[in-house]
């Protein structure tokens, strides 16, 4: 990809709807600045040292600028002067949801993205029935002058539409969590884009509606001999279709400005949106965390931005748990600390992030299979294989067998 793509009148251009999907744009950024400055810049890029001293806790609302918690403007300027090779900068666009938790954390995102130099632009996209209209308009120009667009979520409506405007030369997908696995099989097999968890269900009225929208954007983000497209994801991806690049993401920005932590005792739970999406029955969860916390001592529960209120209320005085809400993706809670040696996870996709993120200290990420028992009537039929597979594909991670309600978990061999 050409290092001039980012140049006056025909800029870089990414769109990210959450947290995870923001720090993947800035892992991409600094990937790419390595990628197109040569060897001389990955020797400068491995040679940053680790940020050491003490850090805030991990829901805190310290400051966060690069390399410790409580550095100043001064010190995040000079550690960014520090941190290797220049990079192009680019326009971000939030296309913001409602949820709070969620816009909160892509807050705290967006100040750290201003840090690298890049321009932000937030976008209340979903703020009423002319917003979106209002914000595809103000977007057009961009997208028709752009010859590189960044997205984190191909399986999102609003990109969808967004591709159907832009002339980009280049296509850039980073990752959207596991849902990034399951979008490269379905552009190999030329299958309609419908995210895991709704698979197997029929087509509602807005699907068949959109449909013409959703071909069109699938259409796009096949390669052709005038267009690129790249797959920037720290999963593992083995049907990847022919002409798609696809970039290996080792969390190296994430471990050049955090880090290493300071590690705890015992363990941290992370937590699910599994129950939320109508995958996991809610009871059969609440006993497998109940069991994992029996088995293994775990202290602290991370909660999934997208956790329901009183699901985590209920985790907090009827399983003990004290649950933090982080204010920033776990890869960064924790790289900066402190966090637990050992980290429990169910299928999800820090179990193939957090080994990358957390390179080189002691922390060991284990992770638990899902019962098919706890499945709820409702869950696509490819729920049990996908998780599975998510499972199963993680790297540097134990395996900790699923657990009914009178069973604890059993450790099994690593994966």
């Amino acid at each position: 990809m050409s290092p001039r793509a980012g140049s006056a009148g025909q800029p870089t251009l990414a769109f990210v709807e959450s947290p995870v999907q923001l720090l993947n744009v800035l892992e991409w950024a600094h990937a790419h600045a390595l990628r197109t400055q040569g060897s001389g810049a990955s020797e400068r890029g491995a040679a940053i040292p680790a940020q050491g001293g003490p850090r805030s806790g991990a829901g805190s609302t310290a400051a966060i600028g690069p390399g410790a918690s409580g550095a100043g403007p001064d010190a995040a300027a000079a550690s960014a002067a520090a941190a290797g090779p220049a990079r192009e900068k680019f326009i971000l666009v939030v296309l913001s949801p409602t949820d709070p938790m969620t816009r909160g954390q892509l807050r705290r995102m967006a100040e750290l993205a201003r840090d690298e130099g890049h321009e932000v632009r937030w976008e209340e996209a979903r703020g009423g029935a002319a917003a979106p209209f209002r914000t595809v308009g103000g977007l057009t120009p961009l997208l028709r002058r752009a010859r590189r667009v960044v997205m984190g979520d191909p399986f999102s409506r609003y990109v969808q539409l967004l591709l159907t405007i832009t002339r980009a030369r280049e296509l850039v997908v980073v990752d959207d969590g596991t849902a990034t696995m399951e979008f490269v099989a379905q552009l190999a097999r030329g299958e309609r884009l419908v995210r895991w968890h709704r698979k197997g269900g029929r087509p509602g009225a807005r699907d068949l509606l959109f449909a013409p929208v959703s071909a069109v954007a699938r259409r796009r983000l096949t390669p052709r001999a005038r267009r690129a497209v790249e797959v920037f994801s720290s999963m593992p991806i083995d049907e990847a279709p022919a002409g798609v690049t696809v970039t290996a993401n080792d969390f190296s920005w994430t471990r050049s400005r955090f880090g290493p932590p300071r590690l705890t005792k015992g363990a941290d739970l992370v937590g699910t949106s599994l129950v939320e999406t109508g995958v996991v029955d809610g009871e059969r969860y609440l006993e497998a965390v109940r069991g994992l916390v029996a088995a293994h001592g775990a202290r602290r529960y991370f909660a999934h931005r997208r956790e329901s209120p009183e699901k985590l209320h209920r985790l907090a005085v009827e399983v003990g748990l004290e649950v933090v809400r982080p204010d920033l993706p776990l890869e960064l809670i924790a790289r900066r600390g402190p966090i637990g040696r050992t980290i429990l996870s169910f299928p999800s996709t820090v179990v193939h992030t957090l080994p990358l993120a957390l390179v080189g200290t002691e922390v060991r990420v284990a992770v638990c299979d899902i019962d098919p028992a706890w499945l709820t009537d409702g869950a696509s039929p490819r729920a049990q294989g996908f998780l599975s597979g998510v499972t199963g594909t993680a790297r540097d991670v134990d395996r900790l067998s699923s657990l009914s309600p009178a069973d604890s978990p059993r450790s099994a061999s690593s994966a």
